[in-house]
């Protein structure tokens, strides 16, 4: 499994929203210069995330985009499957393969079940104001001299 851009720039996307959240929607403009992510991509990314409901959008001079309810509502992993689909460590086909076959490679459909759990777990115990809290600790952090 590997996460693609899509995913990564909508986790830190919905981020951006969570922390400047004020009731008020916020531009692409504004997050593309904030994030570093082309306005095209950003489209792209609210396209999905509107239709599955995780964000309102509004049009015009005063419209924008904000998230459709609290950073502690949404989890890491609800964004990364709107976005990325399967988020399974071994395709499908082998796993189909696995469960039909004897020996060897049946063995190993267990830890593979194993392993899928623990990322679902994973993913789903994180939520989106998680996120926004540890960017928070970090930037607590960053100074110059």
């Amino acid at each position: 499994m590997k996460i693609s851009t899509r995913g990564r720039y909508a986790l830190r996307f919905m981020i951006y929203l969570a922390q400047h959240s004020n009731g008020n929607y916020i531009a692409l403009k504004d997050v593309s210069e904030n994030e570093g992510i082309s306005i095209k991509y950003l489209e792209q990314i609210t396209s999905l995330l509107s239709k599955y409901g995780l964000l309102q959008s509004v049009r015009g001079p005063a419209g924008g985009y904000k998230l459709s309810r609290p950073p502690e509502k949404y989890t890491s992993g609800e964004i990364l499957r709107v976005t990325e689909g399967d988020l399974s460590p071994v395709s499908s086909d082998e796993n189909e393969l696995a469960a039909g076959e004897s020996g060897e490679r049946a063995n190993t459909q267990k830890f593979w079940e194993g392993l899928q759990k623990a990322i679902d777990n994973y993913l789903d115990s994180v939520t989106l104001q998680d996120l926004v809290d540890q960017s928070a600790g970090q930037e607590s952090y960053m100074y110059m001299i």
